[in-house]
């Protein structure tokens, strides 16, 4: 199982970006079984979860990032979404995507997220 991970840019405060991440080389039933998760990793600080959706679309979001993040999945695409609006400069950091199996976990390459003006 691979995942990319993309979306990621130079944005003002206050601005959007749209991170989207595309699993290959896994079946459609398992994709919809997995729960897939975003996390970000800043300068010096741990990497810690954003938000995550599960199998049936329930999902959760760091305090950090609620109303202005939203995270979703496209099964039929084994595609997971994050949209990000009001972006603040603290959430500068490389964001992960994740997806975890009954049995695996695998992660994204990361993509960087600079939010600066």
């Amino acid at each position: 199982v691979q995942l990319q991970a993309s979306g990621g840019g130079l944005v003002q405060p206050g601005g959007s970006l749209r991170l989207s991440c595309q699993a290959s080389g896994i079946i459609f039933s398992t994709f919809r079984m997995a729960v897939m998760g975003w996390y970000r990793q800043a300068p010096g600080k741990q990497r810690e979860l954003v938000a995550n959706i599960t199998t049936d679309g329930p999902t959760n979001h760091a305090d950090s990032v609620k109303g202005r993040f939203t995270i979703s999945k496209d099964n039929r695409k084994r595609a997971a979404y994050l949209q990000m609006n009001s972006l603040k400069p603290e959430d500068t950091a490389v964001y992960y995507c994740n997806l975890k199996s009954p049995f695996s976990e695998y992660w994204g390459q990361g993509t960087q997220v600079t939010v600066s003006s």
